[in-house]
């Protein structure tokens, strides 16, 4: 039985034709026009149309950037994308004639990795995704998690700081701004802005300039040794477990998982994140510790995870 998973990016669409072992075996992309939210859900029924003239599928899962309502047809909010209380499901089935399920990105990638990733045999996972921003899906007893109104698992925006560093959600403090691809980035450029002697090699990898420190300079510098570069890596890491373990003391997962762009530094990140989990960890000595393990499907698991949704229907 296929299906086919729609990823909405905020530069492109991919879709793809997936069987029921999590194997992509076809795929089409679109441009994603942003700021239409008519023309967004043409360029998804286009690619759908493209896929089924050779694939007979069941249904189309969408995982979609934003708050999707716990019908799992609503896009509540996105922040960039023109959506405000869109019913995307309703308006890609006019278009399709196949049923539709939508479901916020980080929840479909995190099904993906709890289906056909690390987290296979496990009942519980809980799946943060480390890439501009900060992404997450909890699994419990083998259901996912959505919450009431279905904005569960916005680990981002819990406070890791009270009073700290202002969040693009208009609160401080918040998680994301502390263990994200943007809060590596930033934090680089302040210490090498101010000259900071062991933020000369990245500084001189960027040819003196600020702007051009980002995150996969970064990464590759750190995976070279660079102290600099390690340092923030591995105390972005120490974040990400301390996040975890506050997360853990309600829902105590079996095991978590770690993807985004980020997380392509390895162990790097994730020893410090088992670490920073392992030191701040209620009951810690009394209890089996979560391991930290890497995602595994990478950019693709927002596709794979919103088909297999889709076959829930």
């Amino acid at each position: 039985m296929l299906s086919i998973g729609v990823d909405i990016g905020g530069t492109k669409i991919a879709a793809g034709v997936v069987d029921e072992e999590g194997r992509i075996i076809a795929s089409a992309q679109r441009r994603t026009p942003a700021q239409d939210p008519e023309l967004l859900e043409q360029a998804v029924a286009d690619a759908v149309r493209e896929l089924r003239e050779v694939h007979e599928v069941v249904g189309v899962g969408i995982g979609a950037a934003g708050f999707v309502g716990a019908d799992r047809r609503t896009v509540v909010f996105a922040a960039n994308l023109a959506w405000r209380d869109r019913h995307l499901a309703d308006h890609v089935e006019a278009l399709v004639d196949l049923p539709v399920v939508v479901e916020n990105d980080a929840n479909a990638a995190g099904w993906a990795e709890f289906r056909f990733g690390p987290a296979a045999d496990a009942d519980t996972m809980l799946m943060m995704t480390v890439g501009t921003g900060l992404g997450g899906a909890v699994v419990i007893d083998g259901r996912l998690v959505r919450g009431s109104g279905g904005f569960a698992g916005e680990i981002a925006h819990m406070t890791a700081v009270p009073g700290g560093q202002w969040c693009g959600c208009g609160n401080r403090g918040c998680l994301e701004q502390y263990t994200s691809g943007t809060a590596l980035v930033r934090g680089v450029r302040a210490e090498a802005a101010a000259d900071d002697p062991l933020m000369a090699p990245v500084l001189a990898a960027a040819s003196g300039d600020l702007a051009a420190i980002d995150g996969p300079l970064i990464s590759r510098l750190a995976a070279e040794g660079d102290p600099g570069c390690l340092r923030h890596m591995r105390e972005l890491g120490r974040w990400l477990g301390t996040g975890a373990a506050s997360i853990a003391a309600v829902l105590d997962p079996e095991i978590i998982v770690v993807g985004g762009g980020v997380a392509d530094a390895g162990d790097i990140l994730l020893d410090a994140a088992r670490d920073g989990y392992a030191r701040t960890l209620t009951a810690r000595t009394h209890r089996r510790l979560a391991p930290f393990v890497q995602a595994s499907t990478g950019n693709r698991a927002g596709m794979i995870g919103a088909a297999d949704l889709a076959r829930e229907l």
